[in-house]
């Protein structure tokens, strides 16, 4: 019996995927009296409310976000089997996270409880179908594992402060060659640069950018994104994914270029559209479809994602995407000329 016992907590457990990164508790209030004031060409919006007045609000959802939470709680729902890497405050806040990503059937053991540090908690103001969001980002400390028995991590934003931790994974992926990575970086990781972060790009298997960040990120001065697509595959990534908003997406292989239109809809809240995405598209991937496939995934949950307010209340099914896929037979992406 011991001898048993001692040999099944040895054996490290199995997952399809390990999601990485910040969370947070996010507050979305639903404004009711506010504009919104551009310049002539529709950049620099802003938000404008009364100054130094009481603002009423439609309604206020409260529950846990961050693109590698909601990357967690996606695979969960797609049927992956996964656990969570992350930090949280020895708070009610941090409870509450770990609380609610237990009931979508996640491993929250590896998830880092600070003590004398409080949970990451954001605002979120909802204003026709755009989000501001105010944000603060705490400084924890993070424990990466030696080994991991997964097939896939799926990696994003993490806030300054975790250059160290960083590197760590850079030499984690290097000593674990068999582990799949996907790579949506957040702003901090931009900022810090493709060269500091070399080993991550290197070893990425599907790059997830936006048309502007893939921009930033390969440090191309053009919006083309034969050029784009081709500086992300230079990085490192197999797989090269563009998101244009409602422009659509695009998807390269290395060989041929894909482009899917975006899903139809309302726009009700936009928070979370890109990390459903991401999380479909991967997931997709796992499960043996082809990029065209992902594609499909990936722009339908992200589309639906849009439907509901936060990041959490859209994320689909794998039957749900079977089944629209199914009843929208000409859904399919298109060769990019």
């Amino acid at each position: 019996m011991f001898a048993l016992f001692l040999k099944q907590t040895l054996i490290p457990k199995k997952y399809d995927i390990v999601s990485i990164g910040d969370t947070t508790i996010d507050s979305f209030i639903e404004l009711e009296e506010a504009s919104v004031h551009c310049n002539v060409d529709h950049s620099d919006c802003q938000l404008c409310m009364s100054y130094a007045n009481k603002i009423p609000y439609k309604n206020l959802t409260v529950l846990p976000a961050g693109n590698s939470t909601n990357n967690a709680v996606g695979s969960a729902r797609l049927g992956m089997k996964n656990a969570f890497i992350s930090s949280v405050g020895n708070d009610e806040e941090g409870k509450a996270i770990i609380r609610e990503l237990k009931a979508e059937g996640i491993d929250t053991s590896m998830i880092k409880v600070n003590n004398g540090v409080r949970t990451n908690a954001h605002f979120v103001l909802v204003y026709q179908g755009e989000r501001t969001i105010l944000i603060k980002h705490n400084k924890f400390q993070y424990h990466l594992p030696n080994y991991l028995n997964t097939k896939w991590i799926y990696f994003s934003s993490m806030a300054q402060g975790t250059e160290h931790f960083h590197t760590q994974f850079g030499k984690f992926l290097k000593s674990n060659p068999k582990i799949r990575v996907s790579f949506n970086p957040g702003t901090f990781q931009m900022r810090m640069g493709t060269k500091k972060l070399k080993d991550i790009y290197d070893r990425t298997e599907i790059l997830f950018l936006n048309r502007e960040e893939a921009q930033l990120v390969t440090k191309i001065d053009s919006r083309d994104i034969k050029k784009l697509a081709g500086g992300m595959h230079k990085l490192g990534a197999k797989i090269a994914v563009i998101t244009d908003g409602r422009e659509g997406s695009y998807v390269s292989d290395g060989k041929q270029i894909w482009f899917m239109d975006h899903y139809n809809g309302p726009r009700i809240e936009a928070t979370g559209a890109g990390d459903a995405f991401g999380t479909a598209f991967t997931a997709a991937i796992h499960f043996g479809k082809s990029v065209q496939e992902a594609i499909q995934w990936g722009t339908i949950n992200g589309g639906n994602v849009v439907l509901h307010v936060g990041p959490h209340a859209g994320l689909q099914t794998r039957s749900q995407i079977d089944a629209y896929i199914k009843k929208h037979k000409n859904f399919k992406p298109k060769k990019y000329a």
